[in-house]
């Protein structure tokens, strides 16, 4: 990890990959099931969480990869983009009932995370199909399965920070 993923926080479930493969070993010995999702999350809402209320009910434990800035950048968004900093992105979500760890990751890609966790479940929103979902072949030979788990129709940050842009 390199020193903007590194972050100091007191929120227990905000995680590094050493912490998290260490959490994912008790919970496995427990026999939870895990599920991973990554993304932004740049301005949290409703289609955000209904989405992570969907992918939590796969499972027994909800993992969420957040991009790190610089990657969200290299996304090429927006310029301006994120409009929230990782810590603050990873604040809100860890304080979400439903997720049981955030971790900041900050390749292009959340490969490298998800198999280091191995999760039992992988998800993505519906605008991702499961064959091109990253990490699905990792998944999938693990014995796991990969969901594409519809959009909440309205509802992306794109378009919020667009009417907020118009005023509209």
């Amino acid at each position: 990890m390199n020193a903007e993923v590194a972050h100091a926080t007191t929120d227990k479930r905000i995680m590094d990959v050493i912490y998290i493969q260490r959490a994912v070993n008790v919970w496995r010995m427990k026999g939870d099931r895990i599920v991973f999702t990554n993304g932004c999350f740049d301005i949290l809402h409703r289609g955000h969480v209904e989405y992570l209320q969907e992918a939590a009910a796969l499972g027994d434990r909800l993992i969420i990869g957040l991009n790190s800035d610089s990657s969200v950048r290299r996304l090429g968004k927006a310029d301006d983009r994120p409009l929230n900093d990782q810590d603050s992105r990873a604040k809100v979500l860890a304080a979400l009932r439903l997720v049981d760890a955030v971790v900041i990751f900050d390749q292009d890609t959340p490969l490298e995370l998800i198999t280091a966790i191995g999760p039992d479940v992988l998800v993505k929103g519906g605008d991702w199909k499961a064959d091109q979902i990253v990490g699905a072949n990792v998944v999938i030979a693990r014995g796991g399965e990969v969901r594409s788990l519809k959009l909440v129709d309205g509802f992306s940050t794109t378009a919020l920070v667009e009417r907020i842009r118009h005023g509209s």
